[in-house]
């Protein structure tokens, strides 16, 4: 496999970890960025755009990055609060009345951001098409009760997030998330990430699927302990029901569901508008705005949520809105902060090394927290910091 891009002196491990991955892991397409103190160090891309085609991944080649999207959510609001627009102490409720319904009048922002809100699942699921009408999406959470006292616990809040984060900031910001997201940070930073796709991108987006890695010594295929396989196997589970507040799954290729904006799942990035967003969440980035002052990067990194996942049944830490250095999801140390995504996509920034990363891909695999092409990359970083 050609290998395209550069990698600064000293970051050589990171591109034979890259190759790697394609010869062991069965990669079909992906791109990787690293910044390190606002410069780009690493940027590189192989294989092909689309996980079903030949055309070759081309420099700015998109992809749809799943969970990661995340991470972009949580910032927004942050900087919210960073401009005093937004109190992480206040109920929900005070921002968006309809919310107080079914027993959620206690809920906190705070609570919301970091997955202890109660509201993973929904009862009745969201077609495709409901679930990207901001309007019904919103009215759906806004009126389920909580499966469990709101801040009193955590769990993954895998597709309820989306309304959650994204009425939020619409009630605050009297803005759609997608447009205010393009606006206020993607715009000033200069990444290419988008939520909500422009017609005008859609070209350079590819086409992502499923991929298998091979049964070969180099990319052994893992398996999950039985507690999480019995979650992920039964429909009543939090666990499945969580993943399935939109049903069916949605068309993730589709040009519809790409323009829509759904904050927990459909972002769509370069692997370098990944990393230059994490970049200025920790400091000055090469031609772009550093969006968060230092008190805030250190409140997005401080400890929310820990131990016992009710929907990903690992232990899991977050942050407010951002997911934290640990088993289920190593980033680079202790003191990173990012987000994964389902199947493959990692993003984060790590402030004590002042380094940003950022990996794309068209191959989606079983992973949830910590693929292994993701976390082979990782490692790459690791040791040429050493």
């Amino acid at each position: 496999m050609d290998v395209n891009g550069t990698v600064a002196e000293g970051f050589e491990p990171v591109r034979e970890a890259f190759a790697a991955n394609f010869a062991l892991l069965g990669e079909r397409g992906a791109a990787v960025a690293v910044y390190r103190d606002g410069h780009r160090v690493v940027d590189l891309w192989a294989g092909t755009k689309d996980v079903d085609g030949e055309a070759p991944w081309e420099p700015g080649t998109a992809q749809i990055v799943r969970s990661a999207t995340k991470g972009v959510a949580a910032a927004a609001l942050l900087l919210l609060h960073q401009r005093g627009e937004l109190d992480l102490d206040a109920p929900v409720g005070a921002y968006w009345p309809e919310y107080k319904a079914a027993g959620k009048e206690r809920t906190r922002v705070r609570h919301l951001l970091a997955h202890r809100a109660g509201v993973p699942v929904l009862d009745r699921p969201l077609t495709p098409a409901e679930a990207a009408d901001p309007d019904l999406g919103a009215a759906a959470v806004a009126g389920q009760a909580p499966v469990w006292e709101p801040g009193t616990d955590h769990g993954y809040h895998a597709q309820t997030y989306s309304w959650l984060t994204g009425e939020l900031l619409r009630r605050v910001t009297g803005r759609p998330a997608g447009e205010w997201i393009a606006e206020e940070i993607a715009g000033p930073v200069g990444a290419d990430l988008w939520l909500g796709l422009p017609e005008s991108e859609q070209a350079r987006v590819g086409r992502v699927g499923p991929v298998h890695a091979p049964e070969t010594a180099g990319g052994l295929k893992t398996r999950p302990k039985r507690a999480v396989a019995e979650a992920y196997a039964d429909p009543d589970s939090l666990t499945r029901r969580a993943f399935a507040a939109i049903t069916p799954l949605p068309d993730e290729n589709a040009a519809a569901y790409r323009a829509a904006a759904l904050p927990a799942s459909n972002g769509i990035a370069t692997a370098d508008g990944l990393a230059r967003f994490y970049a200025s969440l920790i400091g000055e980035v090469d031609g772009g705005t550093r969006l968060f002052s230092p008190g805030t990067t250190a409140l997005a990194r401080a400890e929310q949520s820990a131990g016992p996942d009710r929907v990903l049944v690992v232990n899991t830490r977050f942050g407010l809105g951002h997911m934290l250095h640990g088993a289920a999801s190593p980033l680079l140390s202790p003191g990173s902060f990012g987000h994964p995504g389902r199947g493959g996509a990692l993003a984060f920034a790590d402030p004590e090394t002042g380094v940003a990363f950022g990996y794309v891909t068209n191959g989606f695999r079983q992973s949830v927290t910590a693929d292994p092409r993701a976390q082979a990359l990782v490692r790459a970083v690791r040791t040429a910091l050493a």
